[in-house]
């Protein structure tokens, strides 16, 4: 708890995070914190109330300067959600007001899972938050966006969507933009953000604090310190290797017409060895994740599958299951592969080996999370060989070879192949 104090948050703050079991400050935090509270508005003279969220009344002007904006840059499971949560929530029990805070992230479940820690965290304030995300009511977001909460975690599209759409609320009183995942929210390609960032930029105050996180930063800093104008910190984790130690990293050469074979034999050892294990599963398409589900279904597996092209109900449930553990396999495309953090995950296997080495890296972060135990995967047939150089050359690190024992994948060979051709057959038909 000392040392959280000693990063500036208050007693009831440290102790809060100590409750939810953060013992210590990871290095991304004991960096962010400070230039991030650096400057914030001090409690009025008098005698200080507890931290209760009830004032409904716009911020109270600072006599010192606000605090820095923040580029952090650090590993996955590095803690980095905390760096941005416990600073906002520092200031905004100084002064409450509505909506104080806005959160980006690209994907939906990520921004429940920033929510999740918001609540858990801000507990002692009775923190209002607003999830504002796809796939959900609209009638029902615009009316809990009118109500003022204090935090708003949003993915751009559906934001922009209430911004162009609706004049029910406001964001111009905002103290805090976050980007989070910030380089996947400005980099351009099919999911492009960028429309819909616009229509956000230009509803939220120029004078605002920007604080922007991601594990791999490199390709968009220009553009992440442009957004970032308020006396900028940049922090980015010293590591020679761009993932963590505890990660056991690893590829299986294999032929591109046996592949499923050996992921069903793969999943089989582990089930077999360790049977309370929890696994991830990433593969390239949305029918592929459809498809391998069916398989291992098949084969009496607990797996589920996650993908874009599900509900969002869904989505929720499959990933509300596997969290519980009533499903021990979780295949997903990437929507599974930014940010989420899910204790039990010891293993991830990747089917398909990632085109982009960064991509690589976010997917194998979703295990040996802070601190513990994991081991990826990698599945590398013989037209993926440079795309495994170009992961090793990123992340500063040799993939060892994973050794499998080739007669019992050969058993199984021809019963595998013919499954999913049954259930190629089944997911077109449905």
């Amino acid at each position: 708890m000392a040392e959280f104090r000693a990063l500036g948050l208050a007693p009831w703050l440290a102790e809060q995070a100590r409750q939810v079991g953060l013992s210590r400050p990871t290095p991304v935090q004991a960096a962010c914190i400070p230039p991030v509270l650096q400057g914030e508005c001090s409690p009025a003279p008098g005698p200080v109330p507890g931290p209760v969220l009830t004032a409904a009344h716009g911020p109270r002007p600072c006599a010192s300067p606000a605090g820095r904006d923040c580029l952090g840059c650090a590993k996955t499971g590095s803690g980095k959600t905390a760096a941005f949560v416990l600073p906002v929530l520092q200031v905004l029990s100084e002064d409450p007001y509505g909506i104080f805070c806005l959160v980006l992230t690209p994907t939906r479940e990520l921004a429940y899972q920033i929510a999740e820690q918001f609540r858990v965290l801000g507990k002692p304030l009775g923190l209002k938050d607003c999830v504002v995300v796809g796939g959900l009511d609209m009638v029902a977001q615009a009316l809990e966006l009118s109500r003022k909460p204090h935090v708003v975690i949003a993915t751009p599209g559906r934001l922009a969507d209430h911004l162009r759409s609706s004049n029910t609320f406001s964001l111009k009183k905002l103290k805090f933009l976050v980007l989070d995942e910030a380089d996947r929210l400005l980099e351009q390609g099919c999911a492009d953000f960028t429309a819909d960032l616009e229509v956000i930029l230009e509803a939220v105050p120029a004078r605002r604090q920007t604080l922007l996180f991601s594990a791999t930063l490199t390709d968009t800093l220009n553009e992440l310190k442009s957004l970032a104008a308020n006396r900028p910190f940049f922090w980015e984790a010293v590591s020679e290797v761009r993932t963590v130690d505890e990660l056991d990293q690893r590829y299986l050469l294999v032929p591109e017409a046996v592949k499923d074979a050996y992921l069903v034999h793969l999943v089989q050892t582990f089930q077999d060895e360790h049977e309370d294990w929890s696994i991830i599963i990433f593969t390239k398409t949305c029918k592929d994740c459809q498809v391998l589900n069916m398989i291992l279904r098949k084969y009496n597996f607990p797996s589920i599958a996650l993908h874009s092209m599900m509900k969002q109900r869904q989505r929720f449930a499959a990933l509300a299951k596997f969290k519980s553990s009533i499903f021990k396999i979780l295949i997903a495309t990437d929507v599974a592969a930014r940010g989420l953090d899910i204790p039990t995950v010891q293993v991830v296997i990747n089917h398909n080996t990632p085109g982009l080495p960064k991509i690589y890296i976010h997917r194998v972060g979703r295990t040996a999370r802070a601190g513990r135990k994991g081991i990826a995967i990698t599945l590398v047939t013989q037209y993926d060989i440079h795309l495994v150089h170009a992961i090793e050359e990123e992340i500063k690190l040799k993939l060892q070879e994973f050794s499998v024992e080739e007669r019992f994948v050969l058993d199984i060979v021809t019963q595998v192949n013919v499954t999913r051709r049954e259930c190629e057959i089944v997911s077109v038909q449905t």
